[in-house]
Formats: C-alpha cells, sequence, structure tokens
C-alpha cells in the first residue's frame, strides 16, 4: 500500500513520522513543509501575538482606552441618568444621550468597583478613577499607532501540536478564542513550549471575508497584508462615524451592497426586499438587482451634514427606497441606514454577487463543478439530510444526475424565463421535493439561492463542490477507500454508544458509495463525500437502518491519519455534541 500524503490538513508533518515508524508497511510521504514549528523570535509569533491582542476600542467612549476594556455589566451615569451597560449594543444608548442636545457638557461617570481586561487579557480590579487613569496613562491616545492588530482575527477552533527536543508530539492543544490563542503565544515566545499550528487555518478580514492559510508563510504574508488595510477606529467615539464624504463615497463604491433587513414607514418588508443587491457607480447611478432578476436604476449621492453623513436614494419606480437616509452606522462590510418614522436598511458588502443575472450565467455555474444540497426546505421540513452524500452534477443539453450509492441517476433540467425571474426546473425519478419551479434569487460563485415559485417558504440552497486540485479533500479521499474500517467510538453527549456499532464492517468506495457488513453478513447502503467548507467535512447517509441511522450528519473532521479518522457534530455555537471515531481493520 502506498499512501501519498500533501499538504497535510490537520496533523503535523512529525506526528505523521511518529506515527508511520511502528507501522510494518512502507508509506511514501510527500515532505509537507507547512508544518513548521513556530520559532520563539520569529516574526509570526509576533504577528500572532498581536493579532490575538484584547481589542479595548470598543467601549472608549466609557473609559478613553484602546489597550483596555471594561467587562461587563457595568453601572454608569451619563449626564446624571444611572444606566446599566450589559452589552456592546447598549454603547449606543450611550451616544444617544451624549447627542440628545447639542449645547449641554457630556459627562460619564462611572460606579466602581469593575473589572478591567488588559491588552494581554488580565482581568484586574479597579476601586475607584484614579485607579483607572493610570491604566489609562498606559494607553495610546487616540488614533495612535499600537501593536493590536484588528484588522484580521483567527476563526476558532484552531489547535497546535506540541513538541518533545526530538520533535516528538506530546500533546495537541485545542484553541478557542484570542485569550487563550495570546496566553498560548506568549508561552512559546518565552521558550516554555516549543509548537507548530495545525493547518489549514481560517483568518477573517475586518470586512468578513475569509481566507483559508494552509502554512506558516501564507499566515505571515496575510497577516502582514491585512494588519493596515482598515480603520482600527481608535477614537473616543462610538462606532465610526467619523467618516468624511470622500470616504463613504469610496466604500459605497468598492463592492455590490445586498440588503439584509428593510423597514419603512415601521413597516417590516425585510422578506420583500432581502437578498436585493444595489451597485454604486462612480458616476452617481445606482443599479439594483431585485430577487427576480429585474435591474432597477436610479441616482445615489451623499452629504455630510450636522445630522451625520446622509445618502439620498431615488428610484423612479421603487418609492421605499426613495428617501435620503442617515448613515449611522458603518461596521467592517456593513452599513446601517434609518430615518426618522421607522425607516431602516441594513446592507452588508458583497464583492462576489451578481447584479445581471442571465441564464447563460445561471447554466454556466451549474455545469462547472458537483453541488451539494446544503439545505432544502419544504413544506415546512427540513429535507437536506437526505441529499448528504449525493451530489448533484448538471451537463449541457439539460442532462442532471444525482449520485446515489456509487451510480449516477439520470434526470433533466431546464433554465426558464419567467416574469419572475429565471426558474430552475429539476426532474429526477424519486426526488419530489426537488421537482419544484425553483426562482433564483441570489447567485455567487459557489453558492446559488432559491424559492420556490409563489411561496417563499419553501426554500433550497446549492453550494458548489470542486474537489479537484484539493490536495486534503484528494488525501481523505485516498485515506478512506483504503481498506475497512469499523467504529471506534461513537459517544452522543456524555453517553458512550460504542457497544452499538460492534462488529460492523463499513467499505468506502472511490464511487462515493458506502457498504456497511453487519455481524450476520447483512449489508447497509450509504453514501458519503469529502468536502471543504469553513473547514473539512465528511458527509455520510446510512438511510434509516439502525444503528447507522444516527450517523448521517455532515461531521466536521477533527483529525486524520491514514489509520484514524476523528469526527465531530458541533452546535451552532461550536460546542462539542457528539463525537466519532473511525479506525483503520487490521
Amino acid at each position: 500500500m502506498k499512501t501519498k500524503i500533501s499538504k497535510l490538513l490537520l496533523l503535523p508533518f512529525f506526528a505523521l513520522l511518529m506515527f508511520t515508524s511502528c507501522q510494518e508497511e512502507v508509506v511514501e510521504i510527500t515532505d509537507p513543509n507547512e508544518t513548521e514549528a513556530i520559532a520563539a523570535d520569529s516574526m509570526l509569533a509576533t504577528l500572532m501575538s498581536s493579532a490575538s491582542t484584547m481589542d479595548g476600542s470598543k467601549d472608549n467612549i466609557i473609559d478613553n482606552a484602546s489597550c483596555l476594556s471594561i467587562e461587563l455589566p457595568v453601572t454608569v451615569v451619563v449626564n446624571g441618568l444611572e444606566i446599566i451597560i450589559d452589552s456592546e449594543e447598549d454603547y449606543k444608548v450611550i451616544e444617544a444621550i451624549f447627542n440628545e442636545f447639542e449645547e449641554d457638557e457630556d459627562r460619564l461617570e462611572i460606579i466602581f468597583p469593575i473589572t478591567i481586561i488588559t491588552e494581554n487579557h488580565d482581568d484586574i480590579v479597579i476601586n475607584n478613577a484614579d485607579e483607572l487613569k493610570e491604566f489609562v496613562k498606559e494607553c495610546k491616545g487616540e488614533n495612535e499607532d499600537d501593536d493590536d492588530i484588528e484588522c484580521i482575527d483567527f476563526k476558532y477552533p484552531i489547535s497546535f501540536s506540541v513538541y518533545d527536543a526530538n520533535f516528538q508530539v506530546i500533546d495537541v492543544i485545542e484553541i478557542e478564542n484570542d485569550r487563550e490563542l495570546h496566553k498560548f503565544i506568549k508561552r512559546i515566545i518565552n521558550k516554555e513550549v516549543f509548537a507548530s499550528l495545525n493547518f489549514p487555518v481560517t483568518m477573517v478580514l475586518a470586512d468578513g471575508t475569509e481566507v483559508v492559510v494552509n502554512n506558516n508563510e501564507e499566515l505571515e504574508s496575510t497577516i502582514n497584508e491585512a494588519k493596515d488595510a482598515c480603520d482600527e477606529d481608535d477614537d473616543n467615539d462610538y462606532g465610526d462615524d467619523d467618516f468624511t464624504k470622500e470616504r463613504l463615497d469610496e466604500y459605497l463604491q468598492v463592492c455590490p451592497w445586498v440588503v439584509y433587513e428593510f423597514k419603512r414607514n415601521n413597516q417590516d418588508n425585510t422578506a420583500e426586499y432581502k437578498e436585493y443587491a444595489l451597485n454604486f457607480k462612480e458616476d452617481g447611478v445606482v443599479k439594483m438587482r431585485a430577487r427576480n432578476g429585474d435591474i432597477l436604476t436610479g441616482t445615489w449621492s451623499t452629504r455630510v451634514t450636522d445630522r451625520g453623513a446622509l445618502l439620498k436614494l431615488e428610484f423612479e419606480t421603487l418609492a421605499d427606497f426613495t428617501l435620503e437616509w442617515v448613515v449611522y452606522d458603518i461596521e467592517y462590510g456593513k452599513i446601517k441606514l434609518y430615518e426618522e418614522g421607522g425607516n431602516r436598511i441594513i446592507m452588508k458588502k458583497n464583492c462576489d454577487v451578481v447584479i445581471d443575472i442571465t441564464k447563460e450565467r445561471i447554466e454556466n455555474y451549474l455545469q462547472e463543478c458537483l453541488w451539494r444540497v446544503a439545505r432544502l426546505h419544504v413544506e415546512g421540513n427540513d429535507n437536506e439530510k437526505d441529499y448528504i452524500g449525493t451530489p448533484l452534477k448538471f451537463f449541457e443539453n439539460n442532462v442532471v444526475k444525482i449520485r446515489v450509492n456509487g451510480e449516477f441517476v439520470q434526470g433533466t433540467y431546464d433554465i426558464l424565463a419567467y416574469n419572475d425571474g429565471f426558474v430552475l426546473q429539476i426532474n429526477l425519478d424519486g426526488r419530489p421535493d426537488l421537482q419544484l419551479e425553483w426562482l433564483v434569487t441570489f447567485l455567487e460563485p459557489g453558492i446559488i439561492k432559491l424559492e420556490s415559485l409563489g411561496s417563499n417558504e419553501n426554500k433550497m440552497i446549492l453550494k458548489r463542490h470542486c474537489p479537484d486540485g484539493d490536495d486534503d479533500i484528494n488525501y481523505i479521499g485516498d485515506v478512506l477507500v483504503t481498506g475497512e474500517w469499523e467504529v471506534a467510538l461513537y459517544k452522543d453527549g456524555d453517553v458512550d454508544k460504542t457497544e452499538e456499532f460492534f462488529m460492523y464492517t463499513i467499505d468506502f468506495l472511490e464511487s462515493g458509495y458506502i457498504k456497511v457488513t453487519d455481524p450476520n453478513n447483512g449489508i447497509i447502503d450509504g453514501n458519503w463525500l469529502a468536502y471543504r467548507y469553513e473547514g473539512l467535512h465528511l458527509g455520510m447517509h446510512y438511510g434509516i437502518e439502525a444503528p447507522f441511522d444516527v450517523l448521517n450528519h455532515r461531521w466536521k473532521i477533527k483529525e486524520i491519519t491514514p489509520n484514524r479518522i476523528e469526527l465531530k457534530d458541533l452546535s451552532s455555537t461550536g460546542e462539542i455534541e457528539r463525537i466519532l471515531v473511525l479506525e483503520k481493520k487490521e
């Protein structure tokens, strides 16, 4: 047996050496030089420390200090009014009180004792204003350069492999937040531990864009390029309303903007306008793409007044948007607009969104790669689990195929132009929940969103799957199809249910078919698909036959070696709900 390892994703190279040294078989290894140990005095260690430094600028309206933050809840007296601040949203309450009257002198008093969090994530109890002033003095002034990098963040969890002096892995440390990362990097810098970061790692830019990095060199370059690419907003005002007209104009034009919330005259019209896309042009023209694909043309202009920045929109056939809106908040990748009388728009930047949807563009997108059914909500039921491991493939000449039990079942599809927009029709035997008239509401590289014609309650989301050229996905496939597997551990919460899978044999075939043999030589059919989406996943579906029906899930791949795969089911908050470990049978 030969297993080729290229750019291995989750375990460092040294762990593989340790593992393979005790195997009888010869394993051919392509040296993955991306998994390097982090040197204590390296630039990468410094950048990681700065990127995980506590950002104290969010509550500057209270403490006037960007290098520390006050732990919530905290009680303050603002212009004589006592209020409890228990969330970041409450900072807006302070600003609203400050802005109520232009001629008054704004005063804020903190009720002590409080706990502050330093830039090194240390918690310190402060008993009075004089003690707080001493810590504030240590901070840089407004908008001065500091070591804190706020324009890029790690997407957690991440993990490190810790080595001994002989480069043997002695521990794997999982990191859940900036505090844990900052403390761990400090141990590396102080030469208390010798460790490497386990790749791939996802980084989140200030505008919400995610970047996957695969080695130390890419990580250092990505942080370096992003560290000065945003306004860190290290002034003592709340939010980011200290922009100029020129800066606002430039920000609006950089990419299309997608509507995520819309209210007009106290009427919530979000369902009507959500995912409308606006493209602001340099000549004062704004193009809007409705969900049905219609393109509406209007005008836009900005000005800065005593009320703040104003954005004026005018459309002949779209009165709801036609208004001069106050730009009351700009966050990274997001703009919030309002006007008195219950009018509000929240828009998010999306540089990939397509304003001009055409039949040809939809067809070209569909035919590029395989497509996973990531969501399928029909008549009140979520049916996407039925499509785990069964991707769709769209071909020319209106042919569509779905992969089931390793074989492609053929059907037809068509793109039709209706008054409401472009509609995708899919006809596949045995798949009635796909056979609706699906209106294309959102189109961008990698994702297509659809709603059934006449009902926005039925929704489908297709996500592109392009395994060719992805070394990590190919490696997972190579590992799975080599040999037979068994369930070594299945833990649901705190309950160990491994015994339920005793003596079952799992065989992953290259075609995407799973063959499970039970102790009495019965067969359970299944489907599998390894894919990348915010990390690496293994989707498995075994139908309704116990005990494997409980494994129908898109599992997060936590760790993989040629003889062992550790999978986790994470909740929406990132907590581990189930653990599944598969091991190669001898």
